[in-house]
């Protein structure tokens, strides 16, 4: 196994980013999911970037790093039991509902401000998945799974190779995010090697 840093390139000008509309998407947060509205608008948003899933009726899903990326955009109005929801707001209501949730975000915001598509990846075990610039989920296969951490944190040798493990059987390369106290993410990406 060899672990390098890793450059994801500088970030990109929101090339990958929906045109600009004048027109928020208005969503609801339902407990633990962000549902938006059944408008173009929103549709606009998966079908452009590929935020959230596209439900059969016609709404979008967004994950909470999602709905946070897109409400400190201000191109998500959202609402809570018929309140407005600030990003302030939504950020401490996503901590209490997902543990690590700043750090998550952190590395979700740093990749998508890099052109970079991120999804959740819960089915392979890790926190996102990432796939090539221009590529979008269903036209090829992500590159990497992403795990973040906090730099004070520390993983056992077990947990590390359990991770390596989960990127090695899914045919993906793994990606640890490390951010700071400042929100800042450096990368490392562990790939197996043969002597």
């Amino acid at each position: 196994m060899e672990a390098m840093p890793v450059d994801l390139k500088e970030k990109a000008a929101d090339k990958d980013e929906p045109k600009k509309s004048k027109e928020q998407v208005k969503a609801f947060l339902l407990k633990e999911r962000v549902l938006t509205e059944n408008t173009d608008a929103a549709r606009e948003l998966y079908n452009q970037s590929r935020y959230g899933k596209l439900l059969a009726d016609g709404r979008v899903q967004l994950s909470l790093t999602e709905a946070m990326y897109l409400l400190e955009r201000g191109k998500l109005l959202l609402e809570s039991g018929k309140k407005p929801v600030t990003a302030d707001q939504f950020l401490k209501k996503a901590s209490k509902i997902q543990k690590n949730f700043w750090v998550k975000y952190s590395v979700f915001k740093d990749i998508r401000d890099r052109g970079y598509i991120i999804k959740t990846a819960l089915k392979f075990g890790a926190d996102f998945r990432i796939y090539d610039r221009g590529v979008k989920p269903g036209e090829d296969h992500a590159r990497w799974i992403l795990y973040p951490v906090h730099e004070g944190d520390s993983m056992t040798w077990q947990e590390f190779s359990a991770k390596n493990r989960v990127a090695h059987s899914t045919k993906k390369r793994l990606l640890i995010g490390v951010v700071d106290d400042e929100g800042d993410v450096s990368y490392w990406e562990i790939r197996w090697l043969r002597p």
